[in-house]
């Protein structure tokens, strides 16, 4: 009888652990709420509509905060000012003013019209990121060529 209770306590404790190990990794691999993550990188998001069994879908897009910021939309757009959204500071007002009676497709558009927006602000700013980076390193020489007199000077 002892035996078998102390077997229970301990599995229950690994038990804990393993569950927080993996709430840690989901963590990690879900970042925002209503995205996940494709095999091969991309990131989409959908959500599903209130009482009933479809969903609509939002997009694929090459950035978590763009998928995340889609999802934010269409469930604004669905549940409205009470939703609990992942960056509720990113609500512009335009959309508080709006109607929330839209139909699947009407809010499939405006969700896929912020993430791309989102989509390409993100890579644009990658793309500066990277084009300064290139314009920092100096220009490689070649190293088959003999050196001119010209530039054995400079040195």
């Amino acid at each position: 009888m002892e035996g078998a209770c102390c077997t229970t306590s301990s599995t229950s404790s690994s038990g804990t652990e393993m569950s927080k190990r993996k709430q840690r990794q989901h963590q990690q691999d879900k970042p925002y709420r209503g995205i996940r993550m494709r095999k091969w990188g991309k990131w989409v998001a959908e959500i599903r509509e209130p009482n009933k069994r479809s969903r609509i879908w939002l997009g694929s897009y090459s950035s978590p905060v763009a998928a995340a910021r889609a999802y934010d939309t269409a469930l604004f757009y669905l549940r409205g000012p009470s939703a609990r959204l992942n960056f509720p500071e990113c609500i512009v007002e335009d959309v508080v003013d709006e109607p929330h009676d839209l139909s699947a497709a009407a809010i499939r558009k405006k969700a896929t019209e912020v993430g791309a927006r989102v989509d390409a602000l993100q890579t644009a700013g990658h793309a500066r990121t990277r084009s300064d980076n290139l314009a920092r390193v100096p220009e490689k020489p070649d190293l088959n060529e003999y050196p001119s007199p010209e530039t054995s000077e400079e040195n």
